[in-house]
């Protein structure tokens, strides 16, 4: 009898997964909303639920009596994932860390209590008509945010008190809550890391360059590893990052770590307790070498995940497609060569299907993942095959 794994999330990010759940035998059943998600097509049983719904998702969990539950690349079922491991003693992350994970304020609340470096805040209910003076001792510019949102959804960089009407609007359109976040925006450089904790013990930690779209704030749209840093200051990442899972309570988890370099010091703006998306896995498969997803899933199963680090690693790039209009797609053309070094080349949607103007990270149309001997090599041929992708898009 096959072991029964529930992957939360039928998307594009969550494609992977379940084709590598499928691979190692696995019986998969697949819970998102209704839509046009390529997972449902791949997996052995579907439930279309919403993933937030974590009493009908324990219920149908139990009912199934599966042996693990999982997703990748997003944060909304997280909490969900929490509360079915703690009722059903599966192994993954806490109900209580789930919620500190999807929570930004409970999240930076923890990290002020255990000393992680992160930026001033102040929590703001939507309510509030003096909202100006609780966060008057914070500096410009700030960033309001959606504390319960994902994908870089409600959250808009503010640069002057003029901005706070139509900044409040924003995130309360994009929150369930009736507060929000300020905190100062700290201008350096952006970066993250993924890593994985195993038995309250981080696995590895891997730091990793972005490629950011910058709109209302910086939306990642592609990675690269390695990241090219001062020893120090991979140290000093390394040890927040440490400090920010043990405030969190995460355990038994991959992890999205997102950082911003200033002054040699880096801040912590958040961890979610799931691998990243726009190809985060894919980066962390080739660094090492070994299939990112199918320890991910071991882990969900109970099973020790065994990481096997190489003596040497393998640098790569990876990008997303995008559109720069809302539209209908008439043709998409790949002129890339044959290349090993060009590791996927993949396309969202068909032509003739609709595709917005990019803004956030669910916008995406495709991506490109290369490696090379070094990154400069991989960086070139990820660039150079962009180059020969053509998506014509045309409005309607």
């Amino acid at each position: 009898m096959s072991k029964k794994i529930m992957i939360l999330g039928a998307g594009i990010y969550q494609v992977p997964l379940i084709e590598t759940a499928k691979k190692m035998g696995l019986y998969t059943i697949v819970v998102s909303i209704p839509g046009n998600y390529p997972g449902f097509a791949l997996a052995d049983k579907v439930y279309y639920e919403n993933t937030v719904d974590d009493e009908k998702i324990l219920a149908i969990a139990q009912k199934e009596k599966i042996h693990g539950i999982v997703t990748t690349g997003t944060d909304v079922c997280v909490i969900t994932i929490g509360k079915v491991c703690d009722a059903m003693n599966l192994t993954g992350l806490s109900y209580e860390a789930a919620k500190v994970a999807v929570d930004k304020l409970l999240m930076k609340s923890k990290y002020e209590e255990y000393g992680v470096r992160t930026a001033r805040f102040r929590k703001v209910q939507f309510s509030d008509d003096n909202f100006a003076k609780a966060i008057q001792d914070l500096n410009f510019p700030l960033i309001f945010k959606s504390v319960d949102s994902s994908g870089s959804r409600g959250i808009i960089r503010v640069d002057s008190p003029a901005e706070f009407s139509s900044a409040m609007s924003y995130v309360k359109e994009n929150t369930r809550k009736d507060y929000f976040l300020v905190e100062e925006f700290i201008e350096g450089e952006e970066f993250g890391a993924q890593a994985f904790v195993y038995n309250g013990v981080v696995s590895f930690i891997l730091p990793h360059g972005d490629y950011v779209f910058h709109g209302d704030t910086g939306v990642p749209i592609g990675h690269f590893a390695p990241y090219q840093l001062d020893e120090s200051v991979i140290e000093d990442a390394k040890m927040q990052l440490r400090r920010a899972v043990k405030a969190m309570g995460l355990d038994n988890c991959a992890i999205n770590a997102d950082f911003i370099l200033k002054d040699g010091k880096t801040y912590v703006l958040e961890l979610g307790g799931r691998c990243g998306a726009t190809c985060l896995a894919e980066l962390v498969s080739i660094y090492y070498g070994f299939n990112y997803y199918e320890k991910i899933l071991k882990t969900a199963l109970g099973e020790n995940p065994d990481f096997d680090f190489p003596s040497s690693y393998v640098p790569n790039a990876s990008h997303l497609l995008m559109s720069d209009k809302d539209g209908v797609i008439v043709s998409q053309t790949d002129r890339t060569s044959e290349d090993p070094r060009i590791c996927e080349v993949h396309f969202d949607y068909e032509p003739g299907d609709e595709v917005h103007k990019f803004h956030v990270g669910p916008h995406r149309i495709g991506h490109v993942i290369t490696k090379g001997d070094t990154l400069q090599e991989a960086q070139d041929v990820l660039f150079q095959a962009m180059d020969n992708i053509e998506i014509i898009v045309e409005e309607p």
